[in-house]
């Protein structure tokens, strides 16, 4: 019997997820298993792409539909569920069960570079992959504040982020799509001036490997760290869950 996975998401050419996993077919000499990209400009098309293909096992789920798959799922596991975002889908004989393996892929490879120092993060953008983040970032004891380009009561806007407040959140996360290829010199708005040797800077971004918001935080003493150790652990993890009987 064949099986077939995928990555779900919008305007994903770029993705790692395809290549990564053809790779890991090839070298198990899974020949009737193949990974494909669902690039779907509107997460209903999924159920198209579900009814046409009677082989999906499992797909991966990326910006900007972590969220938006909820509804179609009859299923959630619990950390997933307190999380509010979704990567990872198993399809089973009673529908669709949604997973998080996002903040075990985040909490894996940031804990490392995790100093005694390190006791408040910042978090920029919203989105579902953010909030797995968050999640990780309590984890591991920290405390965290997002950053949007609106202001409210458990957010800064970037205008707010005072030599202050950089000296106060050591840890800064890049969960936005800013700087993804092909837009490579673009870079979350914060004040890198204010930067130092005791900042340590985390972009989920994995292509290109150094973003321009990790070299200039290099160039002000940072240590900056991208995302690909997270992607390769949250896919194995998603592996796992698939493998699953």
């Amino acid at each position: 019997m064949n099986k077939h996975f995928g990555l779900l998401g919008k305007d994903i050419s770029y993705s790692f997820s395809s290549g990564y996993f053809t790779k890991k077919f090839e070298k198990l000499g899974l020949t009737n298993h193949s990974y494909v990209n669902f690039d779907l400009q509107n997460v209903e098309e999924i159920k198209d792409v579900l009814s046409n293909d009677k082989e999906i096992v499992g797909f991966n789920i990326t910006i900007p539909y972590k969220e938006a798959i909820i509804p179609f799922l009859t299923e959630i596991d619990p950390k997933a569920e307190e999380i509010g975002a979704v990567n990872t889908v198993k399809v089973t004989e009673n529908g669709l069960k949604g997973y998080n393996t996002d903040i075990y892929g985040f909490q894996k490879s940031i804990e490392p570079h995790i100093k005694p120092t390190h006791k408040k993060a910042l978090i920029l953008g919203t989105g579902g992959a953010s909030k797995a983040v968050k999640h990780a970032l309590i984890d591991l004891g920290l405390e965290y504040k997002y950053v949007s380009r609106s202001a409210s009561e458990d957010k800064y806007s970037y205008e707010m982020l005072t030599k202050e407040v950089m000296q106060e959140y050591h840890v800064i996360v890049n969960c936005s799509p800013v700087g993804t290829f092909p837009k490579v010199d673009h870079k979350p708005a914060i004040p890198y001036e204010f930067l130092t040797e005791n900042h340590l800077v985390f972009d989920l971004i994995y292509n290109p490997p150094k973003t321009a918001f990790m070299k200039h935080a290099e160039a002000n003493g940072a240590k900056a760290v991208n995302g690909s150790k997270m992607l390769e652990l949250q896919a194995e993890k998603a592996w796992e869950i698939w493998q699953e009987k």
